[in-house]
């Protein structure tokens, strides 16, 4: 039936002729092809440019679908992709004019010559930038593509589609102009020295899947050598809407997280990052496990404690963070009756919500739900309507509470799209902004 086959669609250069789109229909129906939309993209004098939707039962068939449409003279399968291809097609972003500018009068307003006694305006006080221009409205989403999402080190122009995906965020969630800045350096040097060359253009930093272990130092660098607030995503928006799930599923199992022990298997940047908004938060006791000793280090040096064994960590723990990416690294007999297992590593687990709950969990959960988008747009938006010049535990800490605070009771997390949420998370975090100025 329908909902078993895979959609796919075709950019195909067909000749201008009559009957062509009629040849390229019937190649695509011989071989078996099932014909959806069809969209003409483009008219010329030889060529006509269309996106034909075609549906097939299995993968193997679309090479040589391809094979028969190129062999047909003058035809040519310039691109293929799938639904969410298709969605990423052009971007999904775009700088645009908030006036119109369609008189001579206009142009003199925006531009010239009206515009040179706004820019000596800003000359005599540079902080009317942000009232005049867009700079205080503003977050560069900066990355080196050293690690994006689970794919790891594939480079900073494969990862623009996730830069792109926070940008429209950004805008949507919460009026952030967020602007994608793609670096060609891993070095720590070169990263912190090219930020702080274009964060004159910005009233905020974004970091963005930049990897461990050279994302804590370029953070750390840039928070105390910039004046306006710095943030990496993958520590602080992971740790923040991990804490609000934490917070979250204590409440349903009945557990005082302050007073309770937490352990953390793996302690990379996210892992790292939601140690440190545990005890923030005030969590007494909190344990990490690592194969790194650098990763171990950094934890007791932050007022953790390392522990050398998983099967340890899950015996002395009331709840248990898992952000390894090590799928069944938890084994089922490891589980302790009454305990909250998180784990949070996609696509695969370290143990199954279900296999713990066999084993006597309290309460289980995998990390499907928890998506930074539910943090880093109201913690922008909260810090930059304080005009704070960073952003601090205590911010990140409200916002946790205030995610937690908006979920419905057996809920880990809000939907992430839920606006009243995010505005909240921004009114949360200005309040402890505005106190802290």
């Amino acid at each position: 039936m329908a909902y078993n086959k895979l959609i796919r669609t075709l950019m195909i250069e067909i000749p201008s002729v009559p009957g062509s789109l009629g040849k390229v229909a019937t190649t695509i129906g011989l071989n078996g092809g099932d014909i959806g939309e069809v969209e003409t993209v483009k008219v010329g004098p030889a060529y006509t440019q269309r996106n034909i939707t075609v549906q097939i039962e299995k993968e193997s068939q679309l090479s040589s679908l391809i094979q028969a449409i190129d062999e047909l003279e003058g035809f040519r399968v310039r691109a293929v992709s799938d639904e969410v291809l298709r969605a990423h097609e052009g971007g999904k972003v775009q700088m645009k004019s908030k006036m119109p500018i369609q008189t001579l009068a206009d142009l003199s307003r925006v531009y010239t010559p009206g515009v040179a006694d706004v820019c000596k305006v800003i000359q005599a006080d540079p902080e009317k930038a942000k009232f005049y221009t867009n700079i205080g409205n503003s977050v560069a989403i900066v990355t080196d593509g050293t690690a994006i999402l689970g794919l790891g080190d594939i480079g900073s122009v494969a990862g623009m589609p996730v830069m792109e995906g926070k940008s429209a965020l950004f805008d949507q969630l919460v009026g952030i102009n967020g602007i994608p800045i793609l670096l060609d350096t891993k070095n720590p040097d070169e990263i912190v020295e090219t930020v702080k060359h274009i964060a004159p253009g910005f009233s905020g930093i974004l970091l963005e899947d930049i990897g461990s272990p050279h994302c804590f130092e370029v953070e750390e660098r840039l928070k105390a050598e910039l004046d306006i607030p710095v943030m990496h995503d993958d520590q602080h928006g992971t740790a923040v809407v991990t804490l609000a799930a934490v917070i979250s599923a204590c409440k349903s199992a009945g557990v005082d997280l302050k007073e309770a022990t937490v352990g953390q298997i793996g302690l990379g940047a996210a892992g790292l990052a939601i140690c440190r908004m545990l005890m923030a938060y005030g969590t007494k006791s909190v344990l990490g496990a690592d194969r790194s000793p650098e990763a171990k280090q950094r934890l007791e040096n932050y007022g953790g404690t390392p522990i050398d064994q998983i099967e340890e960590l899950m015996a002395s723990c009331d709840i248990v963070i898992a952000t390894t990416g090590v799928q069944g690294l938890i084994k089922k007999e490891w589980v302790r009756k009454g305990q909250i297992i998180l784990a949070l590593s996609n696509p695969k687990p370290e143990i199954e919500a279900v296999e713990a709950l066999e084993a006597g969990a309290a309460y289980a959960a995998d990390g499907r739900s928890v998506n930074n988008v539910l943090g880093f747009p109201g913690i922008f938006r909260g810090v930059l309507n304080a005009q704070a010049n960073n952003i601090t535990h205590s911010m990140l800490v409200a916002a946790a509470e205030t995610i937690a605070d908006c979920t419905k009771a057996g809920d880990l997390v809000p939907q992430p799209l839920d606006r009243t949420v995010h505005e909240r998370v921004a009114e949360a975090v200005e309040k402890v902004a505005a106190l802290s100025n």
